[in-house]
């Protein structure tokens, strides 16, 4: 049996919550690498944004029998995505970190890239590739955090949950073209 972690004392937190007060959230008890996890943390973001713009496109570009509810999921995918991004965006600067939206690197930032698809079952293809990567990008993240960054871990775990949801529903889709 192993035994509880032991408490810190009160009068302990109070005096460490009293310096480094320009740090923000990031406290002593911080005990992940924080440059790190910036920059797991701006490589997401890039991410995010490179498939907010995908969706975006394939929206307006679906066309045929499917074209418009298809679009329609694909607008609805893209402002999930777009709030993955904010959220992402925010918890850098929790962190005290600088989100960055620069478009001069974002596709090399991006995990996913931006495939624009002729048809629309290859439009459906690409967004579910790159959901498949964000996935396991996420599951990597969060592995890599383990339980040095808690606050970081359940976002990154949230957000994993709608890519599987996008994944999900994407290859329902798939299936449904070909169907």
């Amino acid at each position: 049996m192993t035994t509880p972690h032991p408490l810190t004392s009160v009068a302990t937190l109070r005096s460490q919550a009293r310096k480094h007060l320009e740090r923000g959230a990031v406290t002593a008890g911080y005990s992940a690498d924080r440059n790190q996890v910036l920059k797991l943390l701006n490589e997401a973001l890039a991410t995010e944004i490179v498939c907010v713009l995908r969706y975006r496109r394939h929206h307006f570009m679906a066309r045929g029998i499917h074209g418009q509810s298809v679009g329609a999921e694909f607008l609805a995918h893209s402002v999930e995505e777009q709030g993955h991004a904010d959220l992402l965006a925010a918890r850098i600067v929790q962190l005290g970190g600088e989100p960055d939206f620069s478009p001069d690197s974002l596709s090399e930032r991006s995990h996913a890239e931006y495939v624009a698809g002729d048809t629309l079952t290859q439009m459906i293809q690409e967004n579910l590739v790159a959901e498949r990567i964000a996935i396991d990008s996420y599951r990597d993240m969060v592995q890599y955090l383990g339980d040095q960054d808690p606050t970081t871990s359940v976002l990154l775990k949230q957000i994993l949950a709608v890519e599987e949801e996008h994944a999900d529903e994407l290859a329902d889709l798939l299936e449904g073209m070909n169907g």
